[in-house]
């Protein structure tokens, strides 16, 4: 049986790592290279960096910092944020980035993920899913979850593994930031609409609410930000709470 992932999420402005609400009130938390070596030493089984910062200055930070942390961290790390062309996945693989996530440019230009599987595999494609129930369905929503597009949730993830696309990060806007746990309907119907792995985000506060999206759905992760950011909880602490339910995940 395939180990559950766990999967710390640094966002990165400018070089910082930074978090706040909806991306208001941002307060520096440290050096993503630091903070990320420090997840990785600590348990973590992969680590995802998003760039929130819209220069290309930001960009090109970004890519000096996909450069520091392939030469410091020990697990695979994905990178999205801000990812328009395909030479942005190029730069960003190039960096030492093991997989590359888009998320609005894919939307706007499905034949990016296509482009991007073909050239670089699907192990290195990652589409980036923010969804929002509305209604008795859920849709994609871009530009940091506040444009609606009507876009049937469902039926782009299932378009996003037709174009080639080795994994989908599935993010709930209902739930995210709430802390009341992971969006286990969404989630469900996300997992049995494809049969490529799918990361589970948005709403955790507990370490308890990973063993229950691992054991109410299929999916192959989960990711959270601020519960080991803040030091909330460790890395130990959630795969304890896991293995304690049962669930298959590599020891901390």
């Amino acid at each position: 049986m395939i180990a559950k992932r766990i999967i710390p999420c640094l966002d990165v402005k400018e070089g910082k790592v930074v978090k706040g609400t909806n991306f208001v009130g941002l307060r520096e938390l440290g050096d993503p290279v630091e903070m990320a070596a420090r997840y990785s030493e600590a348990g973590a089984d992969e680590i995802i960096f998003l760039d929130i910062s819209a220069t290309n200055e930001g960009r090109q930070t970004m890519v000096d910092i996909v450069r520091e942390t392939a030469t410091n961290v020990f697990v695979p790390f994905t990178v999205g944020g801000g990812v328009r062309s395909i030479d942005d996945v190029n730069r960003l693989l190039k960096a030492g980035a093991d997989k590359v996530g888009m998320n609005s440019a894919a939307v706007k230009n499905p034949e990016l993920i296509t482009e991007s599987s073909e050239r670089f595999g699907a192990q290195c494609t990652v589409v980036a899913i923010d969804a929002k129930r509305v209604g008795d369905k859920w849709h994609v929503m871009t530009h940091g979850g506040s444009k609606d597009t009507g876009i049937d949730a469902l039926e782009w993830a299932k378009e996003a593994e037709a174009r080639g696309a080795g994994e989908l990060l599935l993010t709930s806007v209902d739930t995210d930031g709430v802390k009341d746990g992971f969006d286990l309907s969404l989630t469900e119907a996300v997992v049995r609409a494809v049969r490529i792995p799918v990361i589970a985000s948005g709403g955790v506060g507990q370490p308890e609410h990973f063993p229950e999206v691992f054991n109410q759905t299929d999916v192959s992760a989960g990711l959270a930000a601020s519960i080991f950011h803040e030091n909330t909880f460790t890395m130990k602490q959630v795969k304890d709470s896991c293995i304690q339910q049962g669930v298959n995940v590599r020891e901390a």
